[in-house]
Parts: structure tokens; sequence; C-alpha cells
């Protein structure tokens, strides 16, 4: 048989399901997720290696509408990854529809020449006639290659998609070596890990006003040590990370230094800062400089 190599977007609406999808497809964590939409900040390539085929899977931020700046970088970063790829997966919440990012999403995909999927993502939770009219729905909306219902958090037809995408990918030979998870650096997976733990444990708009950066990132011989920041627009967001004598910062490096011991595989002592940056999510150079 022949071998099949491609790029695939995965896009949507924020809080369609597309982080815990590409975990799901790679069968690990590589995507942070939460409960909060837009919690993808990057582009996060993940590798999926078949038999006969490599399928490299691109985890966008959520597209939608918007006039904030670090929400336009957003939607950026997720059209621009459209352009380069051999296929787009669109994801669709079946059982709260964002209707508005969905139509400004499909206008988009009108103007592209690729071939596109569709997958109902979270069909656990809807009744079979509601899904049977949301599939009419959708496929009188976009001529779409295949409409597939699946749950990314349950894995249920995940199997069924990863075979759709790979009868549609390309001839040609694996892009990557085959013990290759993705293309980004332990150090940005540190930072994501962290800020993962600041979108789960701090409520109101913190979560949206915060960014991490590692700071120095050294290998010692029985550990790692990592020093890290958090990022915040104003005092009052400081102290809310902070918390009562420091209870929730020392929450926020408890959790995420197990998950980033589990990662690099061995004993890791995690220091974090809090510092305000006014305004940050307003000023592209911040906005860059923070890496998104």
């Amino acid at each position: 048989m022949s071998f099949k190599s491609g790029y695939v977007a995965i896009v949507g609406a924020p809080n369609a399901g597309k982080s815990t999808l590409l975990n799901r497809l790679l069968g690990e964590k590589l995507s942070i997720t939460s409960r909060k939409p837009q919690t993808t900040r990057n582009r996060i390539l993940g590798v999926v290696h078949r038999e006969n085929a490599q399928m490299v899977f691109l985890d966008t931020p959520g597209v939608h509408k918007t006039n904030a700046t670090l929400n336009e970088r957003l939607v950026e970063v997720a059209l621009s990854a459209l352009g380069d790829v051999d296929l787009v997966l669109v994801l669709v919440d079946a059982a709260a529809p964002d209707r508005s990012s969905e139509e400004f999403l499909v206008r988009k995909l009108h103007s592209l020449d690729k071939k596109v999927l569709l997958a109902l993502n979270k069909v656990d939770c809807v009744k079979k006639p509601e899904l049977l009219a949301l599939i009419d729905q959708w496929a009188k909306a976009f001529p779409f290659e295949a409409i597939i219902p699946v749950s990314a958090k349950h894995g249920d037809q995940v199997d069924v998609l990863l075979n759709e995408i790979e009868a549609r990918l390309p001839d040609g030979p694996p892009l990557f070596p085959e013990d290759t998870l993705t293309d980004l650096p332990e150090r940005f997976f540190v930072a994501e890990m962290i800020r993962e733990k600041v979108f789960r444990l701090t409520g109101q708009e913190v979560p949206y006003s915060s960014a991490v950066t590692v700071d120095a990132f050294a290998r010692e011989k029985h550990l790692t040590r990592i020093h890290a920041t958090i990022h915040v627009e104003r005092d009052s967001q400081k102290g809310i990370v902070i918390g009562k004598s420091g209870a929730k910062l020392r929450q926020i490096g408890e959790d995420a230094r197990k998950e980033i011991e589990k990662m690099l595989g061995r004993k890791v002592f995690l220091k974090l800062f809090v510092r305000v940056q006014k305004n940050w999510s307003r000023d592209t150079k911040a906005i860059a400089k923070f890496g998104v």
C-alpha cells in the first residue's frame, strides 16, 4: 500500500473541544484545556503515526468575530493555519452551537480551495433526532467531504474520523521521525501547563489577562529547576493569583509541578513569580513578547 501524509488544521468556534480532540487523537495530553473558551492561544502541532499514514494536526485558537486586540491576534493565528494544510477539519459543538462564530468560519471556508471535513463533537450530549437534523443542516451549509459525529471526551467515533482523514491525505513520505509527537520545545509546554492552572483555578477576568513566561529552565543531576512568571494586567489580579497568604499561587504551582514532572519524567523544582504588566493584552508588542 502507498503511504499517505499531510497537515490537518483543526478549526472551530471557541470551546468546541479542539484541544480535547487533539489530545484524544494523539493519545497524550499536548494542548491545555479548560471549561473557559479561548484557552488555546498558539498553533499546537501534534503528529499521529499510523501503519500507512502520518497525520500532522494543528490545533488552533477559536475562530470568532472580535474587536479585542489579543483575540484578533488569536483569530489571525487560527485562519493563517488554513492556507498551509492539506485538509481542514472543522469541529462544531453539537450540544451548544455558536451560530455567529460558525457562520463567520463558514464564510472563510468558502474562499478556500481545500478539502474540508466536519466533526460534530459532544454527540453524547445530543438526542438522535436533534443530531440528524444538525447533520442535515450542516450538509446544506457547506460541501463537506464527510460529516462525522464524535465525542472527543469519550473517544466515540474517533477511529472513524481518523480513517476519513487518512483516506483524503495525499500520497507522500513521513514528514517527521516516527517518535515525534510535536515540534514545540519543553519550555513552551511548561508555560502552557502553568497557564492552564491559572485558567482552572482563578475566575472572572484573570485567565484572559494572564500570560506565562519561563525565565529559567535548568536540568540538574536529580531534578529540573524551573523559574516562571505569571503576568497579569492589574494589581487586583495579582492579588487574586497570589491568594490569601500565597495559598492560590502555591496551589497553581503544586498542580502545575505534578503535570510538568509527568511530562519530563523527572523531579521538578518550580518557583513562580507574579508581575503586573498593565494592559498587555491590548499591546501588540507585549502580545508578541509573550509568544502569541
